[in-house]
């Protein structure tokens, strides 16, 4: 190391400081190190560990171990982690005056010692033996609104007159409110199961290996959210006979279905509760000894109830009541008839409202019926320390889901495209590495755009919402110029989707440039005939790179670059590596190549001569190499 250069305290994401690095497996030794100034006059540091929630700090001594330079001392110690949970950690310094502290800082500093405890570091540590499916490692998922994708052209025997029929493709959903101020999401385009069988074909040559349908279940709004029988499919949609038949000629592809769990409420329009009496006389809101009541948050019987986010059309259940549990998790229940239909797992909704002996008792029901089945929650921030209902959360340590929906990666890719700095886009990149588990980390599901957020070209090149009314949202589309701008921060954006941990998940249309702010105007029919054939083509070129290239499926990360407009990694196994770079600037950038990859080959055919890569303005390149030959 040059003389000018000056170390951290410690860094939680170098292996010199903290080794190995990220989340732990229960019963894994971790090797310590800091470097202190020695004008610190440092007599005796100690490593400061609490778990979790308790108050009691244990405290164990590092040991100097030299010098790292003339003026910096090196101290290390080592500590295991034996229950599973989230630990807390800094650096306790006894000098010759005073007591210090080495604690995290922000990107910059990384850490900083200070006269007050403050902030630590954490440390995940799972379940020892934890384990996550290996048929989702290296894929590509594909989340379908099923009302929205295709319309196979079977007209269906549907009893009910309750709906619209919307017979222009290529419509806006509906948005305004009715004569009495409500929207009722009654207005349907009549995708059906057969139509998304139809269109399997495209979706392999995408290379897409699991598609997340969005719910299928009897309801009576076009996103079924408000579940009407968890045990019929939606009439509008088909036949269980229909899903069956997805699932088998899915199955041919090799592409696996997953279904959406909506379990932490029904419609208040269902068997269960049957506020409006469509399905007889029975139900809760109607009749207290009914089997469904106890399920039910009733403050004053019949019209005072507990629902999902106040919308009296969502009444919340109670997951905890026997007969409930035993309905959905059962060896007779709903997650283990869908799986026996064919699905290969399952995604939950709002899964942060679910309690964990529910999401438990559903995690055995999956894994009893099929062990290699999928199980992903819905979390919109860190799932490794996420808080809910006054208690902290268990999704990823191993008992409870394989993986979540990666809403921080997607946020932080499109903060990137719109302009926030890259050191801060990597730091949240490396916040999810450090804090998940390896077994989820290869199983995440990094999405762009989802059916709850506005289209991902819309938020990168589009007008900002900042809280404009729906009117304004339907009239609002790209001009050319931000059209083609949007092409270009979605190629680079989804080019850091597919080659960060975890696998990317496409949200039908995304591929095709579809656009729209938020709900319903994301949920807007795929564009058959419309399509930007460019942005497709890059897709499928994504998903070959994916394919071929080990690395990217559960290889190690490296941090190389990270700038204000520029970000660069490499991915790497024991058979291949890729060097990804990704330059915002609007200008080409040149970039000298890491010790080995002078004599790659650039997937996108930007110049590398005498090591050094030049990359065009806005753009993404990877550099692949294949270890060993």
């Amino acid at each position: 190391m040059g003389s000018d250069y000056m170390p951290v305290p410690f860094d939680s994401r170098k292996i010199y400081y903290r080794s190995p690095f990220g989340a732990v497996e229960q019963g894994t030794e971790i090797h310590f190190r800091i470097l202190l100034p020695k004008a610190e006059h440092t007599q005796k540091a100690q490593l400061c560990v609490k778990y979790d929630y308790d108050y009691n700090w244990e405290f164990t001594e590092l040991i100097w171990c030299g010098k790292f330079d003339e003026d910096t001392e090196i101290w290390e110690c080592d500590f295991t982690p034996k229950k599973i949970g989230l630990y807390w950690y800094n650096f306790k310094l006894t000098t010759i005056d005073k007591t210090r502290y080495v604690i995290p800082s922000d990107p910059y500093k990384v850490s900083t010692i200070e006269d007050y405890m403050g902030r630590s570091w954490q440390i995940t540590c799972y379940k020892k033996g934890f384990k996550t499916p290996d048929w989702l490692v290296g894929g590509v998922m594909y989340q379908i609104f099923p009302d929205r994708f295709y319309f196979s052209g079977e007209e269906k025997n549907i009893k009910r007159t309750d709906f619209k029929r919307n017979k222009d493709w290529f419509a806006l959903p509906e948005w305004k409110p009715d004569e009495n101020g409500i929207i009722k999401n009654n207005d349907f385009f009549m995708g059906d199961l057969k139509g998304i069988t139809m269109k399997l074909d495209y979706l392999e040559s995408l290379g897409v290996s699991c598609i997340y349908l969005n719910p299928i279940s009897e309801a009576y709004s076009n996103h079924r959210y408000d579940t009407g029988d968890y045990s019929k499919v939606d009439s509008i949609l088909g036949t269980e006979e229909d899903f069956k038949h997805l699932c088998a000629e899915a199955k041919k592809r090799g592409i696996h279905i997953i279904n959406d769990g909506v379990f932490s409420h029904t419609g208040s329009d269902s068997v269960y509760f049957n506020r409006s009496g469509r399905y007889g006389k029975g139900g809760a809101y109607n009749d207290k000894n009914s089997p469904y009541f106890s399920w039910y948050k009733f403050n004053e019987w019949p019209n005072n109830y507990q629902s999902w986010w106040g919308f009296d059309t969502l009444p919340e259940v109670i997951e905890e009541t026997p007969s409930f549990n035993e309905y959905i998790n059962g060896k007779d229940g709903i997650v283990r008839k869908w799986m026996k239909c064919g699905n290969s797992g399952w995604r939950l909704d709002v899964a942060d409202e679910l309690p964990d002996v529910f999401i438990e008792n559903l995690r055995k029901a999956v894994k009893d019926e099929n062990p290699n089945a999928f199980l992903v929650g819905e979390v919109w921030e860190d799932a490794s320390n996420k808080e809910s209902y006054g208690a902290r959360r268990k999704f990823l340590l191993g008992e409870q889901f394989d993986s979540v929906m990666n809403y921080v990666f997607r946020d932080a890719i499109l903060n990137f495209c719109k302009g926030q700095h890259g050191k801060y886009t990597m730091d949240l990149i490396m916040s999810v590495i450090e804090n998940y588990p390896r077994p989820v980390l290869r199983v995440l599901m990094n999405s762009l755009s989802t059916h709850d957020t506005e289209r991902a070209i819309t938020v990168m090149a589009g007008e900002p919402l900042d809280g404009k009314d729906r009117e304004w949202q339907a009239d609002t589309k790209l001009d050319d110029e931000h059209k083609k701008l949007g092409v270009k921060l979605l190629k680079v954006a989804s080019a850091m989707q597919f080659t960060l941990p975890g696998f990317p998940c496409i949200y039908y249309g995304d591929e095709a440039g579809m656009e729209g702010y938020r709900d319903p105007f994301n949920r807007c029919c795929y564009p058959w005939g419309k399509e930007n054939k460019e942005l497709i083509e890059w897709h499928k070129k994504l998903a070959d790179v994916r394919k071929s290239c080990s690395a990217l499926w559960d290889g190690d990360f490296i941090n190389v670059l990270s700038e204000e407009r520029r970000i660069s990694y490499i991915r790497h196994d024991k058979d291949s590596a890729i060097f990804c770079t990704f330059n915002l600037y609007d200008y080409e950038v040149e970039a000298k190549m890491p010790p080995g990859y002078a004599d790659g080959k650039p997937v996108f055919d930007s110049k590398l001569e005498n090591g050094i890569l030049t990359i065009p303005p806005m753009s993404a390149e990877f550099v692949v190499l294949e270890l060993g030959k």
